[in-house]
């Protein structure tokens, strides 16, 4: 295959797949999908179901997850007769599919010249999707069926009739159902977006060049992967971490890794990992394989994404573990384990390759979720709010602040347009000093916010990463943890779970306040640049106490003005000196 030829078909697909992305985000009604991007668009093979292209602008762990889907759905269309031209199918379903029952997936084939050439999948959250609690976010969920309804792979529109019935069962059982059948209409009409654009790209290059070069870009994926993979020592290499809680029983629950390098493979094994928790801190099996996918392209960031790349690596997942979840377990946390799982896989792949791993990033999404009916509107609401955070240090930067959950990269939804579609009011956001990890990289800062209701509404919180700070790496400090408290009646309180807690009441003048955990450093804070941790302090992202004792330097000057933060200035030589004393000591 013309390498050239190949090169220009890769990113005229990705391209597509992009302008898929886009075109939701634009159409859709709820914020969830047109602020936060909570949705993903791909292109896969007809007949594998492999990941071909994929979208930059939606959710890493979607876009893993529904190569499986795909494949599920191309096996039962074949079982009824196979695809036809205007069929569309939708699910939910989480252990066929993956993450949980918010995320529906809309699946259509793309024909050419009356033959099936690809297969398009999209993925959208739903404010609501009925269940025990607003917008589905269940800290005390038990099962499934508390978290929502479930919807079985079943056709949407067949030969382009839409199943009237089915749209109507749908927004029968949701809170939100015009939100929810005007999100269902722009994600139909992505695929019209996604056909019109491969149309166009068979028509010049003709359907049996394209159809080589689907095949050629999997596996030239596959061979760069391999290659990277044999230039690793083999070995194994063991990491272990842990969730504070299941959101019922109180007990710590961990999550154990070891990952095996044989040539030009590799082997996860999750062996010793908890069992299936009581609460909704599972996930399954699909996404947990999505997870690790999206652990090993940060480290390997320039293999282009799609089947091939992760065919050299194989997983061992014992059942009945919190991370190969079945009926009726519930999942609603999901998004907490599928960071827990990235970590941990940075972990281990930090003792082989450190200079390419990050330290690990803030690790909980810590979804607050507002519902209740607008005393002006009358209208019911659903408000779903993910943490942003800090990212882990790596050998090549600092972490980014005030990140978005690498996972899922869902934005925070803008505070402008929650006050004016919720009753509240956002009392702060800012970057949360001292919450990176200390080391010769800082790991970014996290988030804190709050907000104080001015009417009656419901908040309930699921997070995690309280008890288990985000980890930091080759000498480098963890990152602040996870902290969540309630102010309601006059009264400040920390919930029994500590970052969990379901349906609160709400009145006039309660309010939450949220902070993010950071990332973990990397490398020894002692041996930072000066001048980065004299800017980390006069921008705020550390204190004078932490850049002291940590960092081990000492202050020449400070000058404090009426506006604006202190300005400080450090004594180069006397800092190189207390630094020199404090190696000794710890050694």
């Amino acid at each position: 295959m013309d390498p050239v030829t190949l090169a220009v078909v890769r990113g005229s697909l990705e391209q597509i797949a992009d302008e898929m992305d886009l075109h939701l985000i634009h159409a859709a009604i709820s914020p969830i999908i047109s602020e936060t991007n909570d949705c993903a668009n791909g292109i896969f093979h007809p007949t594998t179901g492999e990941t071909i292209a994929q979208g930059r602008y939606g959710l890493p762990v979607f876009l893993a997850y529904m190569q499986f889907t795909v494949q599920k759905v191309i096996a039962m269309a074949l079982e009824d007769g196979g695809f036809k031209p205007g069929d569309m199918w939708i699910l939910n379903d989480p252990y066929i599919g993956g993450s949980h029952l918010q995320d529906v997936q809309l699946i259509a084939p793309v024909f050419v010249d009356g033959a099936l050439f690809a297969v398009m999948a999209t993925t959208g959250h739903w404010m609501d999707i009925g269940g025990n609690v607003p917008g589905g976010w269940a800290p005390k969920a038990t099962e499934i069926h508390q978290e929502g309804i479930i919807i079985p792979p079943v056709r949407l529109y067949d030969e382009g009739r839409i199943n009237k019935a089915l749209v109507s069962m749908f927004k029968a059982n949701v809170r939100l159902p015009t939100e929810i059948a005007g999100d269902l209409a722009a994600r139909s009409n992505v695929f019209s977006v996604g056909t019109r654009g491969i149309e166009a790209l068979v028509k010049r290059y003709g359907r049996a060049q394209l159809g080589e070069c689907l095949n050629a870009m999997i596996a030239y994926s596959e061979r760069q992967m391999r290659s990277y993979i044999s230039e690793l020592p083999d070995g194994s290499y063991s990491f272990e971490d842990h969730f504070d809680n299941d959101g019922i029983v109180d007990q710590p629950i961990p999550i154990r890794l070891t990952v095996t390098v044989s040539g030009e493979e590799m082997h996860f094994d999750f062996s010793g990992t908890g069992p299936t928790s009581r609460g909704p801190m599972n996930m399954s099996r699909n996404t947990t394989l999505s997870s690790c996918y999206v652990a090993i392209k940060h480290i390997f960031p320039d293999v282009p994404v799609n089947g091939g790349t992760f065919r050299p690596i194989r997983f061992t997942l014992p059942e009945r573990t919190l991370l190969s979840a079945e009926y009726p377990a519930p999942v609603g946390g999901y998004l907490d384990p599928v960071g827990r799982v990235i970590d941990v896989v940075f972990g281990a792949l930090s003792k082989v390759v450190p200079q390419r791993a990050p330290a690990a990033f803030f690790g909980t999404t810590g979804v607050v979720t507002v519902s209740g009916t607008h005393p002006r509107s009358k209208n019911y609401f659903v408000g779903v709010f993910p943490y942003p955070g800090g990212y882990g240090a790596s050998q090549a930067s600092d972490g980014l602040i005030n990140g978005t959950p690498p996972q899922s990269m869902a934005n925070f939804m803008s505070l402008e347009m929650s006050e004016h579609r919720f009753p509240l009011r956002f009392d702060h956001y800012r970057i949360r000093e001292d919450s990176g990890g200390a080391g010769w990289h800082r790991g970014g800062c996290g988030t804190e916010y709050g907000f104080t209701a001015w009417a009656d509404c419901i908040v309930s919180v699921l997070g995690d990463r309280v008890d288990y700070a985000p980890f930091g790496i080759v000498g480098g400090g963890p990152a602040e943890a996870n902290h969540v408290e309630f102010i309601t009646g006059g009264k400040t309180w920390i919930p029994e779970l500590r970052s969990k807690q379901e349906k609160e009441p709400f009145h006039a003048g309660d309010a939450i306040r949220a902070a993010s955990p950071g990332g973990g450093g990397f490398g020894n804070a002692l041996e930072r640049d000066l001048s980065a941790v004299e800017r980390d302090l006069n921008r705020g992202y550390i204190s004078r106490q932490t850049a002291e004792q940590r960092y081990g330097v000492v202050i020449a000057s400070e000058q404090a003005f009426a506006a604006g933060p202190t300005h400080y200035q450090l004594d180069a030589a006397a800092s190189a000196a207390r630094r020199e004393q404090m190696q000794a000591g710890s050694a």
